[in-house]
């Protein structure tokens, strides 16, 4: 189920500044050299990453799922000097193609790639410390990834949350990735420890901000 129309798709995309040419090609290959076309982020999304860790000012920024590499490297790219990247990604295959992209371009040292199991590699970060997180990785464990993220953002810090619309399936959650999903907005909904805006951006973006005192 399209959440936005493609012609609304495809008229913000072209009414958006164009990504760099390395993040282009990564755009080119994942839609055309891998199974899951879909998990691209893309233009609109990587200008939207780009502007919020601009007007945010993050410098410490963690990414929950890198596929391709889109992400990270769209957000490494408006790093001012001294920030850095970690972004986790639990299939090799997948990290091993978005080093080899990492490596070519000057914003790639801003990157840590770490491999493995993200709930455990967050639990080894500190309390506070992170600027910025973007979750955009398995769904069934998106309520845990929040619950960490919550403990390394730092008050005032941003986390961002991709595919919350989870194609229009959280209506109706039928099976356990939908459900999850639902779970999680909701989850996300009742926290007092955060102000929130859902956005319907492509398949909903949930942008959330840690709040300096619960209320």
């Amino acid at each position: 189920m399209d959440m936005v129309a493609k012609e609304a798709e495809a008229y913000a995309a072209d009414h958006t500044t164009p990504m760099s040419e390395l993040l282009e090609e990564i755009e080119h290959f994942t839609l055309t050299g891998t199974p899951f076309p879909s998990m691209l982020t893309g233009r609109v999304e990587g200008r939207f990453l780009q502007l919020i860790s601009r007007l945010a000012g993050a410098r410490q920024i963690v990414d929950i799922g890198t596929f391709t590499g889109y992400s990270a490297l769209a957000m490494a790219e408006v790093l001012p000097d001294g920030g850095e990247i970690l972004t986790i990604e639990h299939n090799r295959e997948h990290a091993a193609i978005a080093q080899g992209f990492f490596n070519r371009s000057p914003s790639g040292s801003r990157i840590i790639l770490r491999v493995g199991d993200a709930q455990e590699i967050l639990k080894t970060l500190p309390d506070e410390k992170t600027d910025l997180i973007f979750i955009d990785a398995d769904k069934q464990n998106y309520s845990a990834y929040y619950q960490e993220s919550m403990r390394i953002v730092r008050p005032g810090g941003l986390i961002l949350a991709d595919n919350a619309l989870w194609y229009g399936r959280v209506f109706d959650p039928k099976d356990d990735d939908s459900r999850a999903v639902a779970d999680f907005n909701e989850l996300v909904k009742t926290d007092s420890r955060a102000e929130k805006l859902f956005l319907t951006i492509r398949d909903g973006m949930y942008v959330i901000r840690k709040r300096s005192v619960a209320v």
